[in-house]
C-alpha cells in the first residue's frame, strides 16, 4: 500500500541558475512538487523548458540554487560526495534517451552494474538482474552484447538495470525518444506494468502526447515553471496541437535538453560546459553511463 503521508520526494521553492561571467541564466524558477509511492508522473514541455535540468536536481546528480528537496522527509545537504552517491544508487534509478550500454559487456552484466559499484550481496542481486531480464522479455538474451540488441531492446535493458537496486523512485528522460513509434508504445506499457507491479514511483520527462495521456498525471513545463496540472488521463496542458508541434520538430538535442540546464539562452554549449563536471559520472550509480563512470 503506497504511503500517502510522507512524499519520496519533495521539492520546495526549487531554483536553479547558472552564473556565466556577468551574466545569470535562470533556468527553474520557483517549482514546488511532491512524489509519492506508487505515483507515475509525466511532465511536458518545449525543448529548453528545464524539465532535463529538474530531473537531475530531484535525482540528486546536481544541487538546488535556492530551495530545498526532502527525501522521505530528509534533507541530504549533509551528506558527504561519497555517501551522498551511495544513497543514490539505493534511492533513484535513471532511464535516459540514449540507453548508455557498456558495449563489452553483456545485457546481463550491465543490468547488474550498479548493484557492483554498490558492493551489494552477489547471488540475490544476480538473482534480481535475471529476474528483471525476464520480466522485460529478455529472459533468453542474458548473454547478448548490446550490439546484438535492437534499440527497443537496449533500452529495456537499461530500464531493468534502472531497476536492479530495488529504488524507490525511477526518474525517465525522453525513454522512447530514440524509438519507432511501435517500440515506443510497448515501452510505454512497460513502464506502467512495472509501476503497479512494483509500486515504484516513476517521474517520466516526455514529448510523446500517447505517453502522456497515460500517465496518473500530468504536469507542464514553460519557461522553468509548472503552469499547470492535468488530471489523470488528460493532456489539456499541453495542448494536443502543441505536443503534435513538439513531435514534428523531432527529439531533443542530446546535449542541451537531455543533459542538464536548458532554456531558450541554456541550450548554449558554455552553459552545457558550465554543469557540474562530476554529473555524467553520478548518473552510472544509478543506472545510468556506467561506461562514463569507468572513465
Amino acid at each position: 500500500m503506497a504511503d500517502r503521508d510522507t512524499p519520496l520526494l519533495h521539492a520546495v521553492d526549487v531554483c536553479k541558475w547558472f552564473d556565466l561571467g556577468n551574466r545569470r541564466i535562470d533556468v527553474l524558477k520557483g517549482i514546488d512538487f511532491s512524489l509519492y509511492a506508487g505515483d507515475m508522473v509525466g511532465i511536458v514541455g518545449r525543448s529548453g523548458s528545464g524539465k532535463s535540468t529538474l530531473l537531475h536536481l530531484l535525482g540528486t546528480l546536481d544541487a538546488p540554487s535556492r530551495g530545498e528537496i526532502l527525501y522521505d522527509g530528509q534533507r541530504l545537504d549533509h551528506l558527504a560526495d561519497q555517501e551522498l552517491a551511495a544513497f543514490r544508487n539505493r534511492f533513484v534509478g535513471f532511464v535516459f534517451q540514449f540507453h548508455h550500454l557498456l558495449p563489452e559487456m553483456t545485457a546481463f552484466e550491465n543490468v547488474l552494474m550498479p548493484a557492483l559499484i554498490a558492493r551489494a550481496a552477489q547471488q540475490p542481486a544476480q538473482a534480481r538482474a535475471r529476474e528483471l531480464l525476464g520480466r522485460v522479455g529478455l529472459g533468453d538474451r542474458l548473454d547478448h552484447h548490446p550490439g546484438e540488441l535492437s534499440g527497443g531492446e537496449q533500452q529495456r535493458v537499461a530500464l531493468a538495470r534502472a531497476l536492479v537496486m530495488q529504488p524507490k523512485v525511477v526518474l525517465a528522460d525522453e525513454p522512447t525518444g530514440n524509438l519507432d513509434g511501435r517500440t515506443a508504445e510497448e515501452m510505454h506499457a512497460l513502464l506502467e506494468e512495472l509501476n503497479r507491479e512494483t509500486g515504484t514511483a516513476f517521474v517520466v520527462v516526455s514529448h510523446n502526447q500517447e505517453l502522456a495521456r497515460r500517465m496518473g498525471k500530468v504536469v507542464r513545463m514553460l519557461d522553468g515553471r509548472f503552469v499547470d496540472d492535468a488530471p489523470p488521463g488528460a493532456v489539456a496542458a499541453p495542448t494536443s496541437a502543441e505536443l503534435d508541434t513538439i513531435a514534428a520538430s523531432g527529439p531533443p538535442n542530446s546535449d542541451a535538453d537531455q543533459g542538464g540546464a536548458s532554456t531558450g539562452a541554456e541550450t548554449t554549449s558554455e552553459v552545457v560546459e558550465h554543469r557540474s563536471a562530476g554529473t555524467t559520472q553520478r548518473c552510472a550509480e544509478s543506472g545510468g553511463s556506467a561506461e562514463e563512470a569507468q572513465a
